[in-house]
């Protein structure tokens, strides 16, 4: 499919960055304490929204992602070394911003024997020290589905274990760097295997038939997925693919309406919504907090 004809972003796309106190602080509990946010790096426009909240989508091993998937801004190359620091400046940063529900991600580290799964555990564990109330929810890369790297990441008990698919099968491979939609659903399936309870995300927008995007749905829920995000597609730079369509929002309420009707416990569906918009929200009305 071709583009659609116009540079114009339709009006439920529209955002402003607010110059508010609560943005103005997380910004610079992100910047004194040399931290990365998917928030930025991913050139997200829930920023100001989330941030004027007092929360933020921290992003560990690094901000040079070892893939190149052709939707994401994120800078792809070789990778600096991990900062043995990062998980305990990770953790005071969530005691510091005093939150409630912390959502934390990576960039992909195929360059590590472990792709980073230790790296990963140690967060975890160090968030769970200082803030033991904090639900925590983790947003990984594939680790390339290997059962045992996982498994270093699942023992440390996240609350909530999140995955993105991204996209449609058909379009896995053009849009996807490395990552494979079977993988992508095996990760999901060993998540659940182990108890945790499981989130995804994909995005509309990039020549996804309607079809298509039902059988994503029921494929997600067949490896016993809880929770799910659909959002619209943007093109954060003029190097990543082009946006083929924007969804209106009563499209992503259909999708959603479909998404319940075969048992997700909660689903966020609309344009400006992302795997970690909204995330204690989602949690919460789920009723899966114990």
């Amino acid at each position: 499919m071709k583009p659609e004809k116009t540079n114009r972003k339709p009006l439920w796309l529209k955002t402003k960055l607010p110059n508010t106190k609560q943005y103005n602080q997380v910004k610079q509990v992100v910047e004194l304490n040399h931290l990365h946010t998917i928030c930025s790096s991913g050139k997200c426009p829930n920023i100001g929204q989330c941030w004027t909240n007092g929360t933020a989508t921290f992003m560990i091993s690094g901000n040079i992602c070892t893939r190149a998937c052709r939707f994401c801004a994120t800078e792809t190359g070789k990778p600096l070394p991990l900062d043995a620091d990062e998980p305990l400046k990770i953790a005071q940063a969530v005691r510091l911003m005093n939150l409630s529900h912390c959502v934390i991600t990576s960039v992909d580290r195929d360059d590590l024997p472990d792709k980073s799964a230790s790296h990963w555990a140690e967060t975890i564990t160090q968030i769970r020290l200082l803030n033991p109330k904090t639900i925590v929810e983790v947003l990984t890369p594939d680790f390339d589905a290997q059962e045992n790297l996982l498994q270093i990441v699942f023992n440390s008990k996240p609350d909530i274990f999140s995955h993105n698919i991204e996209t449609v099968k058909s379009l896995t491979p053009q849009i996807r760097s490395r990552a494979r939609y079977d993988l992508s659903l095996r990760v999901l399936e060993l998540a659940k295997q182990a108890q945790l309870i499981t989130k995804t995300s994909f995005m509309l927008g990039l020549g996804e038939s309607k079809e298509e995007v039902i059988e994503l749905i029921h494929d997600i829920k067949s490896v016993g997925c809880n929770l799910l995000a659909i959002g619209q597609y943007l093109q954060p730079t003029k190097q990543n693919t082009p946006v083929i369509r924007y969804v209106p929002p009563q499209e992503f309420d259909f999708y959603k309406e479909k998404a319940l009707q075969i048992g997700f416990d909660q689903v966020e569906s609309g344009p400006l919504v992302r795997s970690s918009y909204m995330a204690e929200k989602t949690f919460i009305e789920s009723k899966l907090r114990p």
